[in-house]
């Protein structure tokens, strides 16, 4: 999935939040759009209908002065007047007033969205809890079956894009549990809701536009469109403007259906990721094993290597297997720190990020793929025992990091590079092995006076 800026397109993963994550973790983004017909005349054009749901009344967490319960209410109650002004904009993108009508009529908010756009987990997964729900054994079987029932779409879309098929079937698997777990809400609803109320208005009235350019353009039939709180839709959970970007008609049915139409979800999320930059025939990465005394300031992103001279320094791929191509570039990622399985990851991992920009997403992908092909759980176990940081300790060591004078920018409580590289440094400072996990260790080291 090409990730649109600030919004995650990952809807119905688990929530979790560690420090394997590049932006906060949330719900959404993604895929799509090309070729358009007019629908009938004639079509009945209406929103869908999803399950009842409330809003708390309460401010959001953010602080942001869009998301204080009186700012919530006012917009709402202004939310007719917001969609009104719409038209224009809509017009102007080849919208009939028809569509824009039907669509529209007796619309109100879903403000229950206003607790889900602000919302502060007061939880975290650990990696491995997080992987144990997304690369399960029924996921595994469910996705091999699935490659044998495509086989033959999975082919064309592999010989025509390049990407491996265990790679689109992993993100089937993943985003929507194979189609199972795609959302039941409104597409149009959710993203008029968030264009007129909130802290993303911006951001969301082109998803809203774009979503109503789709209908009126026949890809997807409106009581189809249904997804996430954010609208993510379809198996492969697509925005509407990255629908309109890498959707393709790959049935050759004259639309561009990534709800309904497996070869045109399969072709739509390889063209995502073609365009992203997917190399044929390489993998997302490697498993591997660190020598004894191994220098871990050399787990970070900026230090890239070849294969061939990170064997030179001891480290072997898992299962004692050569590296395909030692010539390939790779950063070493701990993302359980040094107790933890190490993995040397390609280009084609950072091409997963661009779908979903999380570190513990793109392992989910690339294992899952590995496993579809036959391939054997990790070699190294994952600490089990280790305490996953809730939010409020996360934001607690960022606090006491700065305290410290380590850069960890504003406190948070999301683990962005900025404070692995702090941890790190913290780490070296107090004699621990600086792999920039943030460990329960680590805090209660800070703590101390």
């Amino acid at each position: 999935m090409a990730t649109p800026a600030p919004i995650l397109r990952f809807a119905i993963a688990p929530l979790f939040a560690i420090g394997l994550v590049h932006s906060a973790f949330g719900e959404e983004n993604s895929n799509w759009m090309t070729r358009f017909f007019q629908p009938p005349a004639t079509a009945a054009v209406q929103a869908p209908t999803g399950a009842a749901r409330e809003w708390s009344g309460q401010s959001g967490a953010s602080g942001n002065p869009l998301m204080t319960a009186d700012a919530i209410r006012a917009a709402a109650a202004a939310f007719g007047d917001c969609i009104a002004a719409l038209w224009p904009a809509a017009e102007r993108r080849g919208v009939s007033r028809a569509v824009f009508e039907r669509m529209t009529a007796g619309f109100t908010p879903d403000l229950s969205i206003m607790d889900l756009l602000d919302a502060q987990p007061e939880f975290s997964k650990s990696p491995w809890d997080y992987l144990d729900v997304l690369v399960s054994d029924e996921r595994i079987a469910r996705g091999r079956e699935l490659l044998g029932q495509y086989a033959p779409v999975f082919a064309a879309v592999e010989r025509t894009y390049g990407v491996d098929r265990t790679i689109l079937a992993a993100i089937w698997g993943v985003e929507s549990n194979y189609g199972t777990m795609g959302g039941d809400r409104s597409v149009i609803r959710s993203t008029a809701t968030l264009a007129c109320v909130g802290r993303r208005r911006d951001y969301f009235r082109e998803e809203f536009l774009s979503a109503l350019e789709l209908l009126q353009r026949g890809d997807v039939a409106p009581d189809r469109l249904v997804g996430s709180w954010a609208g993510a839709f379809g198996p492969t959970q697509f925005m509407p403007t990255t629908f309109k970007r890498y959707a393709v008609d790959f049935d050759g049915d004259g639309r561009r259906n990534i709800v309904d139409s497996v070869p045109d979800v399969i072709a739509s999320t390889a063209n995502n990721l073609q365009t992203d930059g997917w190399v044929r025939g390489k993998s997302w990465g490697y498993e591997v094993i660190l020598p004894p005394n191994f220098n871990y300031l050399l787990a970070d992103h900026s230090r890239q290597m070849t294969l061939r001279q990170w064997a030179a320094l001891g480290v072997k791929r898992a299962g004692d297997k050569p590296f395909p191509w030692p010539s390939d570039r790779a950063y070493l990622l701990l993302p359980a720190g040094a107790r933890g399985p190490a993995f040397l990851v390609l280009a084609n991992f950072g091409v997963i990020m661009k779908y979903n920009p999380a570190e513990a997403y793109a392992v989910a992908i690339g294992h899952l793929a590995d496993r579809l092909k036959g391939g054997a759980p990790f070699v190294h176990a994952w600490p089990r025992d280790e305490h996953a940081l809730t939010v409020a300790e996360r934001y607690e060591l960022q606090q006491l990091l700065a305290r410290r004078g380590f850069d960890v920018g504003d406190p948070d409580g999301r683990l962005g590079p900025r404070t692995r590289i702090a941890i790190r440094n913290f780490q070296v400072a107090t004699g621990q092995i600086p792999d920039g996990f943030a460990s329960s260790l680590v805090l209660d080291r800070l703590r101390q006076p």
